[in-house]
């Protein structure tokens, strides 16, 4: 690997981007995406593949065979709410794979006897993101039903481009929500991003499942994301 790829690489997981080499296998000859960077035409198809999938291989561009190796932040969620579903959710997230910290000023709910490892904040979700940044690698959970605790990370999350920004409530409730964050000066097309209901329908009833469904839409969100901001050259 040539000296200002590894730069490169080293430099976008600094920022929490992704990165992507592609290496000629019969030359030798290598290049670097780095995510929201212009992508030659030629290899867009395999460099958006490995974007949304995480998987590195050998791939054929035309009739060449090339090695594309993808470099992805670790994916996190922040939950706000140290609820039922939260605990269930962050054993989920653990088999998945994904790194969770949860914020809730209420220290009765957010305390170590209920979720033993589990990162947490007890502090008001304003002054805990400071130390825990959203960026586009983070899916944001909004569980506690607290207007005064889950709007302001809502618009946060929609802010910085989260990839999944999900919200529990009914949807008289989030109705409701819609009517506040417009009046935060959130356009229709941002709220429209949030899942509201939240999680897949599964008709999931008890804490348990509806974590299940969380952690599952989560990962269809971050596997089917728009990787296209990445502009092709020469287009």
């Amino acid at each position: 690997m040539r000296l200002e790829h590894l730069h490169g690489i080293n430099q976008a997981r600094g920022e929490r981007r992704a990165a992507v080499t592609v290496t000629a296998l019969e030359t030798g000859e290598c290049e670097l995406f780095v995510e929201g960077a212009p992508i030659a035409e030629t290899m867009a198809g395999a460099v958006e593949s490995a974007l949304r999938t995480g998987k590195s291989g050998i791939v054929q561009l035309g009739d060449r065979p090339v090695f594309v190796n993808v470099y992805l932040p670790p994916p996190r969620i922040v939950v706000i709410g140290a609820v039922h579903i939260s605990q269930a959710l962050a054993g989920i997230a653990e088999i998945a794979g994904f790194d969770l910290t949860i914020i809730d000023p209420r220290g009765a709910f957010a305390t170590p006897e209920r979720f033993g490892q589990t990162k947490l904040i007890a502090d008001w979700p304003e002054d805990a993101l400071k130390s825990v940044p959203l960026d586009a690698y983070t899916a944001l959970v909004a569980v506690t039903h607290d207007p005064k605790i889950d709007d302001f990370p809502l618009k946060a999350a929609l802010d910085t481009g989260c990839f999944y920004v999900g919200a529990l409530g009914s949807r008289k409730t989030h109705a409701g929500r819609v009517d506040r964050l417009t009046k935060l000066g959130l356009i229709e097309a941002d709220i429209a991003r949030i899942h509201a209901p939240i999680g897949l329908n599964i008709a999931a009833s008890s804490p348990a499942e509806i974590a299940v469904a969380i952690m599952a839409e989560i990962i269809q969100a971050l596997r089917t994301r728009d990787v296209s901001g990445s502009q092709r050259a020469g287009t």
